[in-house]
């Protein structure tokens, strides 16, 4: 395999990939696009979580001040069992990043949950997030009209966006707006009316205690609205084909795929038209990706990606054989959020950043605490059981990395100690971009 072609491969299974596993050398990648594009999401189970219901208030017991008391206690109690649910959550999904033999379906969930971003802070139900976790696997690879239409009812989603209360002549706009806006137009493509007739057409949802989504025709505008030019009576399956069929929106979709898989720098025009052609009236979001990843810019050297912090992690745990669920909790809580990037807490609608607000000292500092811990639990035989001399090469082929001349002379003096070594290899600046 020429230099060139391992360039290729590298970045194909670290950005489609999530990174290699122990004993997964290049080579064994030649075949590297049909078969991470062609892989089917394993059938591991959702977790199941119980709802948790905040105490109703006693009005008249809230005079008696041990009745309150009682009432606070077990609000927080309810609190807490909600967040160790979100904790149990994030785990399982790392776990199932770090694990999977089908790694491409979980990287373009992992995409999904930065573009549909919704966070469990206000949804308040782990339940409702791995609901949304599943359905995006499921579609995430295939028609982009699909998944639309299955994200704009999506309960965590309704919740999420103020769409559950949304009524015939009680509309709220925040669910239209971003999802024109965010999730498939993007900006500038719409007016402040074609939100309003949107909003119209998203009422008549609610969600239910069992956290299932409901259609209350009582409840829904029947129209006609005028959305972007069309007049139709419209509901939220017919506003999603309506949005997804836009030229704007695969132009911005590709747009969105481009940034996240291949370079920061935006497609040339007649790339932007090649993608938009791969993704074509089927919405094919497997054939997007693979006219993505098989364009030049895609090899090309200056093709540089900051890698997301879960992304660096979940890397970082496949190299090292090490589920998360083995990982010290409290490190791996305190790492993931000294990171900045909780898995079902994104910071806004908007979802995480990407690029260079990833490398600061601070989060350099944090890569390299959550590295140690890290190296300290996984199993580093591919390193220790190497002649000193060699180790520091052997910890560039556990992470798929080659080291810059600077970076290898600050390798070697850990060499005799391979967890300082592997810790810093895991936190260089080799592994923290995608090159």
């Amino acid at each position: 395999m020429s230099v060139s072609e391992q360039v290729a491969v590298r970045r194909l299974r670290q950005r489609l990939g999530l990174g290699p596993r122990p004993g997964e050398p290049d080579a064994a990648f030649a075949p590297t696009l049909d078969a991470l594009l062609g892989a089917a999401p394993d059938t591991a189970p959702t977790p199941a979580f119980p709802e948790v219901a905040d105490p109703a208030t006693n009005d008249s017991a809230a005079k008696n001040n041990s009745a309150t008391k009682n009432d606070t206690a077990a609000k927080k109690a309810a609190r807490q069992q909600r967040a160790e649910q979100a904790r149990q959550l994030t785990v399982w999904w790392l776990d199932r990043m770090a694990t999977t033999t089908a790694p491409f379906p979980e990287r373009l969930t992992w995409f999904w949950h930065g573009h549909f971003a919704t966070s469990v802070q206000k949804v308040r139900s782990a339940a409702l997030m791995a609901g949304q976790n599943a359905t995006q696997r499921r579609l995430g690879g295939g028609d982009f009209r699909a998944l639309a239409a299955a994200m704009i009812v999506d309960p965590a989603m309704l919740i999420w966006l103020d769409g559950r209360g949304s009524s015939v002549g009680k509309p709220n706009e925040n669910l239209a707006r971003e999802y024109m806006e965010l999730f498939t137009l993007g900006v500038g493509h719409y007016s402040e009316d074609d939100v309003r007739q949107a909003a119209r057409a998203l009422t008549g949802w609610t969600v239910n205690a069992d956290g299932t989504a409901t259609f209350r025709p009582p409840r829904h505008d029947p129209g006609p609205e005028t959305v972007l030019g069309d007049t139709a009576p419209f509901d939220a399956p017919g506003l999603a084909d309506l949005l997804t069929g836009r030229p704007e929106s695969a132009a911005f979709l590709a747009g969105r795929v481009w940034a996240r898989f291949v370079s920061d720098t935006p497609p040339d025009p007649a790339t932007l038209d090649g993608l938009v052609a791969a993704y074509g009236p089927q919405r094919n979001v497997t054939a997007l990706v693979r006219a993505a990843v098989s364009a030049p810019a895609f090899t090309d050297p200056a093709s540089v990606l900051v890698r997301e912090p879960v992304l660096w992690l979940v890397g970082a745990l496949r190299a090292l054989g090490l589920p998360a669920s083995r990982v010290p909790a409290a490190a791996l809580r305190s790492g993931i959020r000294g990171l900045g990037q909780e898995p079902f807490a994104p910071p806004s609608v908007g979802g995480w950043p990407a690029g260079t607000p990833w490398l600061t000292t601070a989060a350099a500092l944090e890569r390299l605490r959550l590295a140690e811990a890290l190296a300290a639990a996984g199993d580093l035989s591919p390193v220790a059981d190497q002649p000193q001399a060699q180790r520091v090469d052997a910890a560039a082929a556990l992470l798929g990395v080659t080291w810059t001349g600077r970076t290898a002379a600050a390798l070697r003096p850990l060499a005799a100690r391979p967890p300082q070594l592997v810790a810093a290899a895991l936190a260089s600046p080799e592994n923290t971009v995608s090159a």
